[in-house]
């Protein structure tokens, strides 16, 4: 009889179990997302951008985001700015290819908001950065937009200009698919 209910005790575990990693879902980054930069001059976009997902919004302590930027495909919508942030005094693409996030944990703000905080880095230099996020989810896509502000001097990005803002809003919206 008590080997019985070790074994029901066993079983219901493992089903609660099974349970809990259902709910965390991977996701891929999908090519159809917007990565922009907006200031007085200059702005852009950046063109491609690869990573990975898990969002559980039961557990927000399973959650991660892990992404790359591809420096190089910049596109400033000018050819001679396009070509001047591949050089070291701006993005340095040839040292330092990616600007990357990697989340440290994930919050809910209210509603669909969340805050995903992490560190982002851009060449080679890391800072700590909370990104508030709006969360869509439809069938196996979920969808995060928002914006925030980043400082292009704390990594280096060019010089301290009248010509080109210290502070650069950055908006996104990333789609992503479940794998």
């Amino acid at each position: 009889m008590k080997t019985r209910n070790y074994l029901l005790i066993l079983l219901a575990i493992i089903g609660l179990s099974a349970f809990t990693l259902a709910a965390l879902e991977h996701y891929e980054v999908t090519q159809d997302f917007s990565l922009e930069f907006k200031s007085k001059d200059p702005s852009g976009s950046f063109k491609k951008m690869e990573g990975q997902i898990e969002f559980d919004e039961k557990d927000l302590s399973k959650c991660s985001f892990d992404l790359k930027i591809d420096v190089r495909s910049i596109s400033t919508g000018n050819g001679m700015m396009t070509k001047k942030s591949q050089t070291p005094e701006w993005f340095d693409a040839v040292k330092y290819p990616y600007a990357k996030f990697k989340s440290i944990r994930v919050e809910k703000k209210d509603g669909n908001t969340y805050n995903i905080v992490g560190n982002l880095t851009i060449k080679g230099i890391t800072k700590p950065y909370t990104v508030p996020a709006t969360y869509i989810k439809s069938g196996n896509k979920i969808t995060l937009k928002g914006s925030f502000m980043v400082n292009r001097i704390e990594f280096k990005i060019g010089h301290k200009s009248d010509a080109v803002p210290d502070q650069m809003k950055v908006n996104f919206e990333i789609p992503a698919q479940s794998k």
